[in-house]
């Protein structure tokens, strides 16, 4: 470290409001940690290419927290009745580390010190959502590192925050009407509002009353220790076998791997009716793609899988439904809560595409035919999930991560689930 440099910004108002269902979904998750745990906090690193100098990237910095209140937000217990509010500051600074490179490439310690500033929690009521630091190399910034917490932004917000990095840092202008978090919590109370959450429940209760329970029809075996075990897995040729299945079907490479996957877990549950929870960015809506918050909610997703059926009926079908889950994905999650209540609850089955892109715009135009890598991302004592499965940020190959309660699939069984989501994708597209 080098030293500190200050960021003073003035947005263009203060206020104090309900908070979101997006931020209330987040809230409802944090309390089930430790006070100060970082679970939910979110490193991030940008380049800063050409040559600003150091007023210039602290104006950038001051400029996008002025353009997004839920980056000088904080939440708190609301004084006058139980709840939350979120409260935007009008003004205030950050502090701001100044950390030289000393022979270190720019953007690799940025991200290493992302890491380190997001493995503190945040203090919700009395610091700002960010923390961040420059890194300084030949007297010029060279890259920045943030850390945010997942109550203040998404991972389809940080990619808007990328995307305005740039003109940010040459002083641009920017589109001036950004949708802010306490406007969109008074649309969300709006009798407009309150339709769309009921659609949406309504939704839910057709399909919590439709799914098996439990997710397993097999008893539990004995767990492993630690007894959460996640594998991933990295092809190039599930990629491409992705990539062309989706052309030939008309649907998109997620709703094909969400097939795929949906298929295995019914031979693995035993279950003719596979029912997951879809990890939803709620951005669809135009009007919220250039929002810096946390928009994500819980979608839930129910698909018929019969013995032998052709794989391409599974997916076109997995598609239709997948688009109906994310129409039907925003809704107050206390009254969510009591029609789980109610009907009982969701599987603990997970399925998150956090891509960016469609597909994978640097898959080799040749991919190598031979099997992706498996390789262990971690194990954990105590996981909110049965099944997870996560298709990875990487654009230049398939990442597929798979996370399981080792009682219902040992370690042994989720490396073979992945493999056999790249064999039979590969085989679909080889015939």
């Amino acid at each position: 470290m080098t030293g500190p440099a200050t960021v003073e910004f003035t947005g263009a108002r203060s206020g104090e409001g309900p908070l979101t269902w997006g931020q209330r979904a987040i809230w409802r998750l944090t309390e089930w940690l430790p006070p100060g745990d970082p679970y939910f906090n979110m490193p991030w690193a940008l380049p800063v290419h050409g040559k600003p100098d150091l007023p210039a990237v602290l104006a950038a910095l001051a400029r996008l927290l002025e353009r997004h209140e839920s980056l000088r937000t904080n939440w708190l217990p609301d004084p006058e009745q139980t709840g939350m509010v979120q409260r935007v500051a009008g003004d205030g600074r950050l502090t701001i580390e100044l950390v030289e490179a000393a022979g270190s490439r720019p953007r690799v310690l940025a991200g290493e010190i992302a890491a380190e500033l997001a493995a503190k929690g945040f203090d919700y009521a009395g610091e700002l959502p960010v923390r961040c630091a420059v890194v300084m190399d030949g007297g010029r910034p060279r890259a920045v590192a943030f850390a945010f917490t997942h109550m203040a932004v998404d991972g389809r917000a940080l990619d808007v925050i990328a995307g305005e990095w740039p003109r940010l840092l040459s002083g641009e202008p920017l589109p001036r009407d950004v949708p802010q978090p306490l406007d969109l919590a008074a649309e969300e109370r709006s009798p407009e509002g309150a339709a769309r959450g009921e659609r949406a429940l309504r939704y839910w209760r057709a399909a919590l009353e439709r799914m098996p329970r439990p997710l397993f029809a097999a008893p539990p075996g004995p767990p492993e220790e630690p007894r959460f075990v996640k594998l991933g897995m990295e092809s190039a040729a599930l990629g491409a076998a992705a990539t062309g299945l989706a052309a030939r079907w008309g649907v998109s490479t997620s709703s094909v791997l969400l097939g795929a996957y949906a298929v295995l877990l019914s031979r693995l549950t035993g279950r003719g009716t596979v029912a997951l929870q879809l990890i939803v960015g709620n951005r669809h809506d135009p009007r919220l793609a250039p929002m810096v918050a946390t928009l994500v909610q819980d979608g839930i997703f129910v698909l018929d899988v019969a013995p032998g059926q052709p794989l391409a009926e599974v997916v076109r079908a997995a598609h239709r439904g997948v688009l109906a889950t994310y129409r039907h994905a925003r809704y107050d999650p206390a009254a969510q809560r009591a029609l789980i209540g109610e009907i009982g609850p969701p599987p603990t089955a997970y399925f998150n595409d956090v891509r960016v892109a469609a597909g994978w715009p640097n898959l080799p135009a040749n991919p190598p035919t031979t099997p992706g890598r498996i390789f262990p991302v971690g194990a954990w004592p105590e996981v909110d999930a049965e099944v997870f499965c996560t298709a990875g940020p990487a654009t230049h190959t398939c990442r597929l991560d798979l996370l399981a309660d080792t009682a219902l699939l040992p370690r042994e069984a989720i490396e073979a689930t992945l493999r056999e989501v790249e064999t039979l994708l590969v085989s679909e597209e080889n015939t």
